[in-house]
């Protein structure tokens, strides 16, 4: 059983709870390579293909002027699959790799995200607060081969390029271009 919360059915706490102790106990099978982004979202977004799943909103941000981005599991599936493709592609990044991020959380954030859990990518967040010292410090402890992050942090990272000897690729989140960055668009 489950209860209906805003027309969708949700597992309940006990439901949750049963499900965990069924795999600790041996009763259910584990996988042995699991990803949410193909296991889960893309299997939400084939339900909601084929009607079997409501078409609810799998993102839906909103800013302070009031401007909103909805996805569908289908759209953030897609969109995720193609940023995945520009990380591994236009920037050579592999399966553990790793990646810092330096956003506010804007969509891109969230995108990023399900993109790096696709490719099997590893994220390093970090807040926009964090200054060049900072930024530098990450890089180097992290061996991080790419860097993301918006144009009023763009100035901060280049002061510390000299420094970071494992950086292949940069992009930038941001409407315009910037020298030697890719745009994340």
């Amino acid at each position: 059983p489950s209860r209906t919360f805003h027309g969708n059915n949700r597992l309940l706490t006990f439901q949750i709870t049963s499900h965990y102790e069924s795999v600790n106990q041996g009763k259910k099978e584990l996988p042995e390579y699991f990803n949410f982004a193909s296991d889960v979202l893309d299997e939400w977004a084939r339900l909601e293909k084929d009607g079997r799943k409501p078409a609810n909103p799998a993102f839906w941000w909103v800013n302070d002027k009031g401007e909103e981005v909805k996805w569908s599991f289908e759209e953030l599936g897609s969109l995720s699959k193609k940023t995945a493709n520009v990380l591994s592609e236009a920037c050579g990044l592999q399966r553990g790799d790793r990646i810092v991020a330096i956003l506010p959380r804007v969509p891109e954030w969230w995108l990023l995200n399900v993109a790096c859990m696709r490719a099997g990518i590893v994220l390093i967040p970090g807040t926009s607060q964090l200054t060049a010292k900072d930024i530098s410090y990450r890089l180097q402890a992290s061996k991080a081969k790419c860097i993301v992050t918006n144009d009023t942090l763009a100035p901060a990272v280049e002061s510390v390029l000299s420094d970071t000897q494992f950086l292949k690729s940069k992009l930038i989140v941001g409407q315009g271009n910037r020298d030697g960055w890719l745009n994340f668009k």
